[in-house]
C-alpha cells in the first residue's frame, strides 16, 4: 500500500474565495522587504464586467489558511481558471528551499485538488511572488468558484536540499527520498543515494540520521536504530553492512522503517517531518522530508546501505522521490 503524505485537516475558515477579481497588493508593513520579486506569472486574467485589481475582501476568522511559516496568499483571479498568487518570504539566515501544498475547495467545502508548488533559493529577508493554479476550469465547480488556503508549508536550507533530478549536486552524490509505503500502521520509507560525480565513492554501514520537528528543531526523543528487525521483518531494513563502491551513475538505498503507534499514557505522538541525513560521516548533510508519524513508539529502524539495481528517477525506473521535482515511487509491499 502507498503511503500518503498526511497533511492539515481542510478547514472552512481562513481561506480566499476566487471571485472575478485581480491580486491584491502585498501590504506595506514596515517588517516586509521592500521589494518582491515575481517571475513574471500572475493571476490578472478576470471575467467579462468585472474590473482587474478590484481586490478581494477576506472572510472574517481564522486566518492560519491564508498565511503561514513565511508564506502569505496575496492575490487571486478566476478569469477562465481559479488561480491565486502568493508570497513566500524567508526569514531564515541562510537560503532556503520551499514546498507548499494548497488546497482549492467548492464553496461547499469540498476538497477539489491539492497542488503542490516548489520555491527554490530564497535568499535572506528576500520576498519571492509565485502563482499557483488550479487544472479544473472554474465552470466545473459548483457556483463557478473556489476557495484555497495553504495546507502545508515545508522548508530545507538550500544548501541541503535534496536532489533527485537535475545538475548533480558539488558532492557528487544525490540524496532523497521515495513515497514509501504503509500496513497495518507500519511505515517505510528508501533513502536513495545515486553517484551522479565522476569518481568512484565508497560507503559502508548505515547512514547518519538526526530528525527534526516542524521547526527544524532536534528531536531527542526518539532512538535511531541499526536494522530494522526489531520493528518488523521483510521491510528491506534488515541485513548486514556490506562495503560498497559506487561507481558513478550506480546507486544505493536504505530503508527506514517505524510503526505509527500510540498507546494511551505513554507520552505525546511525535512527529518529525524533517530527517536530516548523512550517507557516510565525512558527508554532505541532506535534509529530506519522509514525514515521520512516529507515534509514541520512540523508535525508528534505519537499514544498512545495500546496491540499487533499478533505474533512477526520470529513467524509467522505480525509484521515485518525494520531492515535487521527481515522479513518484512504485509501491513496496511490507510485512507487519
Amino acid at each position: 500500500m502507498r503511503s500518503v503524505l498526511l497533511t492539515p485537516p481542510v478547514l472552512l475558515v481562513g481561506v480566499l474565495l476566487l471571485t472575478a477579481c485581480g491580486p491584491q497588493q502585498s501590504d506595506s508593513r514596515s517588517d516586509r522587504p521592500a521589494r518582491v520579486k515575481g517571475d513574471g506569472s500572475s493571476c490578472e486574467e478576470s471575467p467579462s464586467g468585472a474590473a482587474a485589481g478590484s481586490g478581494a475582501a477576506v472572510p472574517p476568522g481564522d486566518a492560519s489558511g491564508l498565511e503561514k511559516d513565511g508564506v502569505k496568499i496575496v492575490g487571486l483571479s478566476r478569469g477562465g481558471r481559479s488561480c491565486a498568487e502568493f508570497e513566500v518570504t524567508n526569514h531564515q539566515t541562510e537560503p532556503f528551499s520551499y514546498t507548499i501544498t494548497f488546497a482549492f475547495l467548492s464553496g461547499s467545502g469540498e476538497a477539489l485538488e491539492n497542488p503542490g508548488q516548489s520555491v527554490a533559493s530564497v535568499m535572506p529577508g528576500e520576498t519571492l511572488r509565485r502563482t499557483v493554479t488550479m487544472s479544473r476550469p472554474p465552470s466545473s465547480v459548483r457556483g463557478g468558484a473556489a476557495r484555497v488556503r495553504i495546507a502545508k508549508v515545508r522548508s530545507v536550507p538550500t544548501s541541503e536540499a535534496p536532489s533527485p533530478g537535475g545538475p548533480c549536486p558539488p558532492s557528487g552524490l544525490r540524496v532523497y527520498t521515495d513515497d514509501g509505503d504503509a500496513a497495518m500502521g507500519l511505515r517505510a520509507v528508501g533513502l536513495h543515494l545515486e553517484n551522479c560525480g565522476t569518481r568512484a565513492d565508497r560507503l559502508d554501514g548505515y547512514p547518519q540520521l538526526q530528525l527534526l520537528d516542524e521547526d527544524h528543531r532536534p528531536v531527542d526523543s526518539v532512538k535511531v536504530l541499526q536494522g530494522g528487525d526489531s520493528i518488523a521483518t521483510g521491510t528491506g531494513a534488515d541485513g548486514v553492512p556490506q562495503p560498497l563502491t559506487l561507481q558513478p551513475g550506480e546507486r544505493a538505498r536504505a530503508t527506514l522503517v517505524w510503526r505509527n503507534t500510540v498507546e494511551a499514557g505513554v507520552g505525546d505522538p511525535v512527529h518529525a517531518p524533517y530527517v536530516r541525513a548523512w550517507a557516510k560521516p565525512d558527508a554532505v548533510p541532506v535534509t529530506v522530508t519522509p514525514e515521520l508519524d512516529l507515534g509514541t513508539t520512540g523508535k525508528l529502524g534505519v537499514g544498512p546501505w545495500k546496491k540499487d539495481d533499478t533505474n533512477a528517477p526520470g529513467q524509467g525506473g522505480t525509484a521515485g522521490a518525494h520531492s515535487p521535482e521527481a515522479p513518484s515511487g512504485s509501491a513496496r509491499p511490507v510485512r507487519p
